[in-house]
């Protein structure tokens, strides 16, 4: 059964999959694509971005590298990184990953091994539409110790405690910024531009850390 799912993201699900035939799907997809996949439970889904999904991924990037900046934290951005636990039977491709607490650890890898690495520190969702694979089940198995969601709108933020996601209202990574305030500068940056947005944002992290 197949079932896709429109708005500023493209969702096709596949039920019934084994975990080695979702293997094989990364393995014969390739990394040059646009496409992400997720797995849980015997399910696929593939994502493909659409230019406002996209467009609040990388401008959210941008913000992050700016709360890194200001609160002296090295990052390591790994993107779509691919994240598989064999063991656990459970696959996903965030929009966003970042190493920070852990950057040091995999600051000169290029490829991430979730049997020997540590998973990134945070990921992010951009959700538009809603994901039919359980991200709060599949990235808490997986050790993800803080994940974010944005809808178009608003910006939830989870933290893993004791192997369940738990929402907060704010950053572990990045507190004390209120960084759930971040969909007001995503609505900004489409009246004022992007680079002047970011330097508002700046502006209003100092002024955060005051």
């Amino acid at each position: 059964m197949v079932t896709t799912i429109t708005l500023a993201e493209q969702r096709t699900l596949l039920f019934n999959i084994s975990w080695q035939t979702f293997k094989i799907m990364l393995t014969e997809m390739g990394s040059e694509r646009l496409t992400r996949l997720a797995y849980n439970s015997g399910m696929v889904e593939i994502m493909t971005p659409l230019m406002a999904h996209e467009n609040s991924n990388r401008f959210i990037e941008g913000l992050v590298i700016v709360l890194c900046e200001e609160l002296g934290l090295e990052v390591k951005r790994t993107g779509s990184l691919t994240l598989t636990r064999d063991d656990l039977e459970c696959g996903g491709e965030p929009d966003s990953s970042y190493y920070i607490e852990n950057e040091f650890l995999v600051r000169d890898k290029q490829e991430i091994d979730l049997a020997s690495d540590p998973p990134p520190d945070l990921v992010l969702e951009v959700e538009y539409s809603r994901s039919k694979v359980n991200k709060l089940q599949l990235y808490a198995a997986m050790g993800i110790p803080e994940f974010w969601r944005y809808n178009g709108s608003v910006l939830r933020i989870y933290r893993l405690e004791s192997g369940e996601y738990l929402e907060s209202s704010h950053s572990a990574v990045f507190f004390p910024v209120a960084v759930r305030e971040i969909p007001r500068f995503i609505q900004q940056s489409r009246n004022v531009g992007e680079i002047t947005c970011t330097r508002n944002f700046r502006n209003w992290v100092k002024q955060q850390l005051q």
